[in-house]
This record gives structure tokens, sequence and C-alpha cells, in this order.
């Protein structure tokens, strides 16, 4: 957990690689990373609340979390969730503010979001706040990035940007098929070793592959705290591919990202008014004349436990399936928002009716 004294201070599992090539090409822009190489196609005191909701523990690590986090990729990133169009930073101050008042105190950003924007939008914010926060970042495997000697030197930059001498959580954004699996497992080691982060993790990496990096870190007594993948009620990919089970069975936390679809559980949208640019393409495939019923679902079930809303239903079902989801919050009444998913539970019987309907839109 960082403390900070003053003054010192998802990218979709779907998404093809040209997408992510665009994304990092468009990032030198920004970052001054190395030359690109030829490469083939988250009222009562926080510490009130938190005992509310409970915590949990990240993976078989002795580092306990809410159970819920925040996820800051739209914090800085214009490319999908039009930062400084429809929010600013104070509205994204705010939902730190929030959260941390909910007792929501694990953060995940990443070196990518915003081209690092992310990372000094929370940094600051921590700053300000001096808040008590569990920070998690990640390194993206950029084509150019062909020696594991990278991964630290990128550690140390997200560390300059988040003002912070180390990171709760360090994760490898995506695996890298260049390079093995036990070499970045190994540099995950030596951040650990130089006090750079406490806890490693992946991320988008199969059941398989996360099996391969436990076992590589396994050989220097260190877990792998954690998965990070995409995991809602209209992504149940972790279910169907092994990676929910496998988490299970290897003590790894399963992070979901995108927990409510980028918005598309919200209740905000319908057949008639879908979201634009890349987030209408990502759910074109959608049944929607069953779309409809799962939200007229999400309403009932939320009424029959006093009124909670669709993000929180859909939320908690996620926590249900003893998933750790990190919903974004771009203003206070998002992050709000967010914490009423804590402190209840559904029912077996609401977990499979809602199971039953995302089926039938997404099938």
């Amino acid at each position: 957990m960082q403390t900070v004294p003053r003054p010192e201070i998802a990218v979709s599992a779907d998404l093809d690689f040209r997408f992510l090539f665009k994304y990092c090409v468009n990032s030198r822009k920004h970052t001054g990373l190395l030359p690109l190489l030829s490469v083939s196609g988250r009222q009562e005191s926080s510490s009130t609340q938190g005992i509310m909701n409970g915590f949990r523990s990240l993976g078989t690590t002795s580092h306990q979390v809410s159970k819920l986090g925040v996820g800051t990729w739209s914090w800085g990133d214009k490319s999908i969730w039009g930062y400084g169009k429809g929010y600013s930073d104070a509205d994204l101050r705010e939902a730190f503010k929030s959260s941390i008042a909910s007792g929501i105190s694990f953060f995940d950003t990443a070196e990518l979001y915003g081209y690092g924007k992310s990372e000094e939008l929370l940094g600051q914010f921590i700053s300000e706040s001096r808040a008590t926060v569990f920070v998690a970042t990640k390194y993206f495997p950029y084509p150019w990035r062909l020696d594991t000697k990278a991964v630290l030197s990128a550690l140390r930059r997200s560390l300059k940007r988040l003002g912070l001498p180390s990171v709760d959580l360090y994760q490898i954004h995506w695996p890298f098929h260049l390079l093995s699996i036990p070499s970045m497992m190994a540099a995950l080691t030596e951040a650990v070793g130089e006090g750079l982060a406490r806890a490693v993790g992946v991320s988008n990496y199969s059941a398989d592959q996360m099996r391969r990096a436990v076992d590589a870190l396994a050989k220097n007594k260190i877990p792998l705290a954690s998965n990070q993948v995409e995991y809602s009620l209209l992504h149940r990919s972790p279910e169907e591919d092994g990676v929910l089970d496998a988490c299970k069975d290897a003590g790894v936390t399963l992070i979901a990202y995108s927990p409510m679809a980028m918005g598309m559980l919200t209740g905000k949208y319908s057949v008639r008014n879908l979201p634009a640019g890349f987030r209408r393409l990502r759910y074109r495939s959608l049944n929607f004349s069953e779309f409809g019923g799962l939200m007229d679902l999400l309403a009932r079930i939320g009424e029959a436990h006093g009124g909670k809303t669709h993000p929180q239903v859909a939320l908690n079902w996620l926590i249900y399936k003893e998933a750790f989801p990190i919903p974004g919050a771009k203003n206070a009444q998002q992050a709000s928002q967010n914490a009423g998913a804590l402190g209840w539970s559904l029912t077996h019987e609401e977990v499979d009716s809602l199971h039953e309907a995302a089926c039938r839109v997404t099938n």
C-alpha cells in the first residue's frame, strides 16, 4: 500500500494486432521510446466503509485489497474514451476522492493509458490527498522492446510519472511471443528484488501461459498474484477458455477489466442508442433483440436488492464469481455508483438467471 508523504509524490483482449500496432506507433509521439523495428503482421469514513465492504487477498500474497478496484484506462485516454471532451482532470480527481471515501483503494493504471497520462494523474491525486492506496500498473510489450531490460527501465519511468518509490503490483500487459515467458518472469523477479514492485502479475494471458508464468516465478519463490483479463456478463471468455478455473486452481486473482462491457451494462445504451466509435464496433455482433431482456432483468434484480442499479448488479455478479472487478470511473457519481456493488450479494438463482439472459445476447 502506498502512503505518500507531502511533497513527494483495458485494452480489450479482443482488440486485434493491427489496432494495437497503430496504438503503439501513435505512442512514439508521446513517450520518446526507442525507434520502431520491423515486425510482422475506484458519507462514512473510508476505514468504516472498508470494514463494511471487506477485503480480499491478492492471490496467495499477504496483500489485502478492497473487493472492488478502479480501472483508470479512461484517465488521459483520448483515442477511445475522449479524455478532455466529456470529462476533465477535475472530474477524475473527484472520482478518485469518492472512491477513497467509499473504501475503494485499489487503482489500476498502465504506461499505455493516455501514453503515461493516466499514471501522472493518479500520482498527482495520491500526492494531493496523501491517501493510502494500492497502486497497480503495467508494462506494455511494444514490438521494439526486444530485451527484457526494458521491463525495469519502463517501470522506473512509470514510478517517475506516479511519483512513487515502488508499486504494489507490476503486471505484464500482454503476452509477447518474441520473448519467452520465463525471461519476462525473470524481469518481474528482478523488479521485486530491487524493491520496485511488491507483487507481480500478468494480463491477457491464456490459462496455459499463466501456468507457465506461475511455474517460472515459483523457481524464485515468488507467487503470481494476478491475471488481468476482460470479463463481464457480455464477455465470459474466462469461464469458457479455462482461465477462471486455472486462476482458482493456482491461487491467482482474476482481475476483471471492462467489467461493465465498456459501458454497455450501465443501462445507458439500447439497440436505438449505441455508443459511438470503437465501442460500437466492439459490440456490433450482440443479439440486440435479446439485449433489452438482459437490461430488464438487471433492473428487476436491482429492485429486489433495495434499488441497486444496472452496473451494481453487473459488478456484484463478478464478485460472486470470485473475480476482482476494476470498473472505470470518470467522475464522482460513477465512482459512488461502483461502490454500491459492495456490501450485499446476489443469490445463486439470480446469478444463474443473469448468465442465461447474457447467453441469449452473446450467442
